[in-house]
């Protein structure tokens, strides 16, 4: 179940802008212009098809602008996203395995990265639609995991974030305590790599 938990986290397809829906787009581009970092807490709770609750969980998330951000599910297993500007780690402290990939490759295989991303072209793969402070997120592309995603809005401050995959399970997170990134905490953004770890890089390789 905790394998749910991270890849709830890796999929959420934020953020993007269309022709269709040009107006809630630059609406939610104007939101997270306004948010130049954050740090929060969040609950998270998932319910399957039947509306029946499967796990929860609870950890700090984190961003900063351009290209940092910060996933900790401390229960009720622990796991680790980190995104420091160029790379996104991904550790399983359980499994004693940390994956690496290039911060262009997250934007693909984990869209949370959209979050802090205002790439037009990767935008244009998504559709977006406003009711009140949320807005609904989903992809074009059928095929991907995640069927759709909402956010929803305080002001300037982002208090939700809901996620549908394709078998009807729901990931509900309520971040808490919000606050712009302090000094004291901009090392969240930077992974070290633990010893004894597996390390899987994916990372691609430029070749002469």
């Amino acid at each position: 179940m905790k394998k749910i938990l991270t890849i709830a986290m890796l999929s959420l397809p934020m953020f993007c802008q269309t022709s269709a829906f040009a107006s809630a787009s630059d609406d939610l581009k104007l939101k997270l212009a306004e948010i130049s970092s954050l740090k929060a807490n969040f609950n998270q709770k998932v319910t399957d098809i039947n509306d029946k609750v499967i796990q929860t969980g609870e950890g700090v998330f984190a961003l900063s602008q351009p290209n940092q951000f910060y996933w900790h599910l401390t229960a009720p297993d622990e796991s680790l996203i980190v995104a420091d500007g160029t790379d996104v780690w991904v550790y399983n402290p359980f499994a004693e395995e940390v994956s690496v990939m290039d911060i262009n490759q997250a934007i693909n295989a984990s869209p949370i990265a959209l979050l802090v991303h205002s790439d037009d072209s990767t935008w244009s793969q998504y559709n977006v639609t406003q009711s009140n402070n949320c807005f609904d997120i989903s992809p074009k592309d059928t095929d991907s995991g995640v069927s759709e995603v909402q956010v929803c809005f305080n002001g300037t401050e982002l208090t939700q974030m809901v996620l549908t995959d394709q078998q009807g399970n729901i990931s509900d997170f309520t971040l808490t305590d919000q606050h712009v990134i302090a000094e004291q905490d901009k090392d969240l953004f930077k992974f070290i790599v633990p010893d004894d770890v597996d390390i899987d890089d994916q990372r691609l390789k430029l070749t002469n």
